[in-house]
């Protein structure tokens, strides 16, 4: 467990406006917190009508090679001119401050909104997109940042919840059954599925780190770039029935292998990676609940209620990952 004394609670929106005024920015005093949690993330008005936006570090979460890692990857897509948010340069080539036990870093503002993906053009452009990520990706490795680990998302999540007395003494046994149940169906597979090229990827690719704007996918928030396979960087934008999510596959597929080919033998992970997003989840807010903006922003977490939904959730996981993959129609 954190600190019952958390580290955001020094930073305070003095604070976050002294830090930007440092950098020789002069903000006039609009503050918006933003919609991020693991981090600290606001757009700060500056003199003359622009914005930018400040990203405080979760403190001792990552290293700084792990963070500069995260923006040199990005620098090198927005040199590429794949749209994304790339973090400003000061001093020469700077991106990384330090403000006291907080990292910093200030993007500019993209206007955009929410991909709708329910129009099949969108997601073949989409499609394109992410396979010039991924082209630039396999260039080469990450060195410091994480690589896609069953291990940490599933088994590391699973003790965390144990050890830690999360889940309600009566519900204990059908969480820790069912959770070795899935977490030996996802290793087997990942075995069935061989070996997969891992690319330096996004990571973390739902439709809330992307902005529509001007027809074009604009990628945000590389705070999850590792190395993993492709398919971390596309299934989370299938949605609906099972001839639904076929449909926006090949989409997606469509406008892929224009820049990056597609390697059909991922398909077999989609369920498997999806299982573990969802424990990864819960033991993720676990481990930040002691944040007190977790408790105010996610109420309905740890209540007995959820933690009888989550299970149920599992066990529907369990009869998808039985089901056959998607099919690659070439």
């Amino acid at each position: 467990m954190e600190s019952s004394v958390h580290p955001y609670s020094e930073l305070t929106p003095d604070r976050v406006l002294a830090a930007i005024e440092a950098l020789g920015f002069i903000p006039d005093a609009r503050i918006y917190p933003l919609n991020s949690y693991e981090n600290r993330v606001y757009q700060i008005g500056i003199e003359g009508g622009s914005s930018v936006i400040a990203k405080f570090y979760r403190p001792g979460r990552w290293s700084d090679e792990q963070i500069l890692e995260e923006h040199a990857f990005a620098q090198e897509l927005l040199d590429l001119e794949v749209p994304v948010a790339a973090p400003m340069q000061f001093n020469g080539k700077q991106t990384l401050m330090h403000d006291g036990i907080f990292r910093l870093a200030v993007f500019p503002r993209i206007p955009g909104r929410a991909p709708e993906l329910d129009e099949l053009d969108s997601l073949l452009i989409m499609g394109r997109y992410i396979g010039r990520v991924h082209l630039a990706g396999a260039r080469t490795t990450f060195l410091s940042r994480q690589e896609l680990s069953i291990e940490a998302m599933t088994v590391s999540s699973k003790q965390f919840l144990l050890d830690n007395d999360f889940i309600p003494v009566e519900l204990l046994n059908a969480y820790e059954t069912l959770a070795a149940d899935l977490i030996e169906k996802v290793y087997g597979i990942f075995k069935e599925a061989g070996v997969l090229n891992r690319i330096r990827i996004h990571g973390d690719c739902h439709l809330g780190n992307v902005l529509w704007h001007n027809e074009i996918p604009h990628f945000v928030d590389f705070d999850d770039a590792m190395m993993g396979p492709a398919m971390q960087d596309l299934w989370m934008l299938l949605s609906g029935d099972r001839n639904q999510k076929q449909g926006q596959l090949m989409e997606l597929i469509e406008g892929y292998n224009e820049f990056y080919d597609f390697h059909p033998q991922e398909l077999v992970v989609i369920e498997a990676l999806r299982t573990m997003r969802i424990m990864h989840y819960s033991a993720w807010l676990a481990r930040r609940w002691q944040d007190p903006a977790f408790p105010k922003c996610f109420p309905w977490f740890n209540t007995q209620r959820y933690w009888a939904e989550h299970i149920l959730e599992l066990r529907e996981q369990m009869a998808a990952l039985d089901e056959p993959p998607l099919q690659f129609l070439q």
